[in-house]
């Protein structure tokens, strides 16, 4: 679902923390891709899998390590990294962390 943002809003508002799960929400997709914010909670994780497109990981609060074709990066806020398509990458949350998912299709 397309969620219309028409006002200038803080990005760690945009998702809230929910124990023990991991929380998303879209803020807009269509053919060309898509933007997703997230909210971890401590401990939560995205197991290892692969896009066929290129995206842009962008924390935005707290720290998480992110794992791209089997080396490990630590980001904390205000850090992105690019996740190319095809590599394998994972996400896991030492404590609570946000992020911004910038998927983008090239063709």
């Amino acid at each position: 679902m397309d969620e219309r943002i028409d006002t200038a809003v803080s990005l760690v508002d945009l998702v809230q923390y929910q124990d023990g799960t991991i929380v998303s929400r879209v803020l807009t997709k269509g053919p060309s891709g898509s933007v997703t914010a997230f909210a971890f909670d401590a401990g939560q994780e995205l197991s290892e899998h692969e896009t066929p497109f290129d995206a842009l990981l962008h924390v935005f609060d707290g720290s998480a390590t992110i794992t791209i074709g089997g080396a490990a990066h630590q980001l904390t806020s205000g850090e992105i990294i690019r996740l190319p398509a095809k590599v394998p990458h994972a996400v896991a949350a030492a404590g609570s962390f946000k992020m911004l998912l910038i998927m983008h299709r090239s063709e």
